[in-house]
Formats: C-alpha cells, structure tokens, sequence
C-alpha cells in the first residue's frame, strides 16, 4: 500500500482532525501510515490515555476498538474526498458483523494499536469496510463496519 498523490506519508493526527468529525480525545487515531482508494493502515496510542472519553470503571474495553474500526473507516473517506477536492459526507456507523474480539481490555496494552481497513463495497448512500486492530503483531479485533452517509440536500 502506498501514498496517495499529494498527501504526504505518513498523515499526522492534525491532517486527521481536519477530515473527520470527531474531534479533541474522541479522535482516536494518531497517524496514517498508508492509504490508496482501498485500503488504508492506521495507528495511536490513545488506548494507554487516563482521559479516553471511552473509559468505564478506569478500563477500555476491547469492545471499543470497534470505534476505532468506525474512525478508520472515516480517516479512509475523509482522504479519499479531500483527494477529490471535496469533503466527506456525515456518516452513521449502522452495523457491526463478524466482530471477534480476542482480548477482553486493552487500556493496559504498552505501544502502540494498528489498524488495517479495506472497502468491501460502496454505493452512494452507505460503504462497509473490513477492519482488523493489531497490537504487537498481535490481532486484538476484526470485523466488519456498514455506516450510512448523509446525502447532501
């Protein structure tokens, strides 16, 4: 997987703030490392943060990283858009399918998460996209994502 034409490699959380609508500590990705039209591969270390606004008890649990699944998803459409001059649309996270969850929290996890997303299909209206989150190597999540966009008025 390489860099698109006219973004750097890797995109930094800042470039990622711009494109997506979740914004200050709900942003969970720090960086992209790659992205074509398909695919793109992304990582942070927001897990680790006392302050993850998906904490309960003091624990994120792994059921949370189909969030960052939903936000690779959007990272994705924001680049892919931007490269063609325009913003993404609002989208809603509608279905989960195939979720496997291999561990049970992942706030104590030291480094760094890494996910990998493809596009599985797309239609004007909605997208779904496969994710898996690594960790050390280590698959911790994978599934599937299906998210409605807002069609403009």
């Amino acid at each position: 997987m390489t860099a698109s034409p006219g973004f750097s490699n890797p995109i930094d959380r800042a470039r990622i703030l711009q494109l997506v609508p979740h914004q200050g500590d709900m942003c969970l990705w720090d960086a992209v490392d790659a992205w074509d039209a398909a695919r793109i591969r992304l990582r942070s270390d927001s897990h680790r943060s006392p302050t993850h606004p998906l904490r309960s008890g003091d624990r994120l649990r792994a059921l949370h990283l189909c969030e960052y699944g939903a936000q690779a998803m959007a990272v994705h459409g924001g680049l892919r858009a931007a490269r063609a001059g325009g913003t993404a649309p609002a989208g809603m996270l509608v279905a989960l399918r195939g979720v496997e969850l291999h561990v049970v929290r992942i706030d104590m996890l030291p480094g760094e998460l890494e996910c990998d997303a493809q596009v599985l299909a797309e239609g004007e209206g909605s997208q779904q996209y496969a994710f898996q989150i690594h960790h050390a190597g280590m698959l911790l999540a994978e599934g599937r994502a299906a998210v409605m966009l807002r069609q403009a008025p």
